[in-house]
C-alpha cells in the first residue's frame, strides 16, 4: 500500500514539527550534495530554522560568498553596498590570517614539517629557542619578585615581633614601678603605726613655758 499523500502546511505539534525539520533539511542539502556532485554545479544552501539557528551548505569548489556576488551580478539586485564589500574583503583577510598561524602552530608541534625548507626549518629552531629563553628570563624574573616578596615579610614579621617584644618590656617595666610604689607606701603605713605616739603628734600650739 502505497503513502499517502502529506498536506502541506504547518505542522502545529512542536515535537513533530521539529523531527520533519531535521528530516527535510537533511534530505535537502543530501539532494544539494547530490547535485552538485553529479552535474558540476556550485550549490549553495542556507537555512534558519523557527529558533533562528543557521544552517548551511556549500559546494566543496566554491564558497557561499562567491555564489552571492553571482546572483547579484547575474540578477541585477544589490545584496550588499561596498561598506560591505570592505568588510567581506577584511573577513577574508583574518581568516587567511587565522589560516596562516593554524598552520604555523602545527609546524611548531612538529607536525607537517616534511613540506618545508631547510631554511623555515631553521627559522622555526630560532623561534622556539626564543621561546624557550623567553620562558626560562619570565621564570627568573618571577622567582625574583617571589624572593623580594618573602624578604619583604620576613622583614616585616622580624619588626613586628620587635615592637610586641618592646610593649612587653614597657609593660612590665610599668607593672615594677606599680609594684614598687605600692611597697614603698606599704613599708611607710607600717613605719607610721609602729612610731611612739608623742612622736606622731606635733603640737599646735607654742611652749608656753618659754615665754615665762
Amino acid at each position: 500500500m502505497g503513502r499517502g499523500k502529506i498536506e502541506i502546511k504547518r505542522i502545529e505539534n512542536s515535537t513533530n514539527r521539529q523531527v520533519t525539520f531535521s528530516k527535510r533539511r537533511a534530505g535537502l542539502v543530501k539532494k544539494a550534495r547530490e547535485i552538485g556532485v553529479l552535474c558540476d554545479a556550485e550549490v549553495g544552501v542556507v537555512i534558519f530554522s523557527s529558533g533562528g539557528k543557521l544552517y548551511d551548505y556549500c559546494s566543496p569548489r566554491t564558497s557561499l560568498s562567491r555564489i552571492l556576488e553571482k546572483y547579484q551580478t547575474n540578477s541585477g539586485k544589490i545584496l550588499w553596498g561596498e561598506k560591505h564589500k570592505n568588510l567581506s574583503a577584511e573577513i577574508d583577510r583574518v581568516k587567511k590570517e587565522n589560516d596562516n598561524m593554524q598552520i604555523q602552530l602545527r609546524h611548531l608541534k612538529g607536525e607537517d614539517l616534511n613540506s618545508l625548507q631547510p631554511r623555515e626549518l631553521i627559522a622555526i629552531e630560532e623561534g622556539l629557542q626564543n621561546g624557550q629563553t623567553n620562558m626560562r628570563e619570565k621564570q627568573m624574573d618571577y622567582w625574583r619578585m617571589h624572593t623580594t616578596n618573602g624578604k619583604m615579610l620576613e622583614d616585616e614579621h622580624k619588626i613586628l615581633t620587635f615592637r610586641m617584644h618592646q610593649q612587653a618590656v614597657d609593660l612590665s617595666g610599668g607593672m615594677r614601678e606599680l609594684e614598687t610604689g605600692y611597697h614603698q607606701v606599704q613599708h611607710d603605713r607600717d613605719f607610721i603605726s609602729q612610731m611612739p605616739f608623742t612622736f606622731r603628734v606635733q603640737p599646735n600650739h607654742p611652749n608656753l613655758q618659754e615665754d615665762e
